[in-house]
């Protein structure tokens, strides 16, 4: 491909997941990164500070999260606009094909697990301030973000294997689950 074709930065991500695919993340170079995108290393350079980052460069779902947890309607508590937030998550998603294999190939490494939480981290603590900002103590906000992150997780992986629920649903059955193993049951009379 000649180096002036648009969409260096598509180009240089789908090239590394097919390589990641194909031969290993470890095993992959910058390089060999930058030849099947048809640039140069230097390229690759000007958007990614490493081969890791090329699949966890885009702060795209942080932004979204945090603007519609700060738009959400003022009468609902600070779960629930996390929790719509996160039902949302899937506007920003390329595609469920990349998505699914995104997750294959960070399965694989250990070094793309780390990072993978690392950018986890990132958002959670993204969405603080804008919890603090809904009157949210900052220790509270993290407690609801963990909790809600982890309904998000439960969803998303089921969204992946079905794709015939939306996963604003699938977040609503989670939280369901939720609910329901940490509510008491009444005691069975013999």
């Amino acid at each position: 491909m000649p180096r002036w074709e648009s969409d260096a930065q598509g180009r240089l991500e789908r090239a590394a997941l097919e390589l990641f695919e194909t031969q290993g993340f470890e095993r992959t170079t910058v390089a060999q990164i930058a030849r099947t995108a048809g640039l140069t290393e230097r390229s690759f350079y000007r958007y990614f500070p490493d081969k890791r980052e090329v699949l966890f460069a885009d702060n795209e779902l942080e932004t979204h999260l945090v603007a519609r947890v700060e738009a959400a309607a003022p009468g609902i508590t600070p779960f629930e606009a996390l929790l719509t937030a996160l039902g949302t998550a899937d506007e920003v998603f390329r595609s469920r094909e990349f998505l699914l294999r995104r997750v294959g190939v960070i399965a694989t490494s250990p070094a793309l697990a780390e990072r993978d939480l690392i950018k986890l981290a990132d958002i959670a603590s993204a969405l603080v301030p804008a919890l603090e900002r809904r009157g949210v103590e900052p220790g509270e906000a993290r407690f609801i973000i963990d909790v809600a992150i982890a309904i998000a997780r439960r969803a998303t992986s089921r969204w992946l294997a079905a794709p015939d629920a939306t996963l604003s649903e699938l977040i609503a059955q989670a939280t369901t689950e939720l609910r329901e193993a940490v509510t008491p049951r009444a005691p069975t009379v013999p």
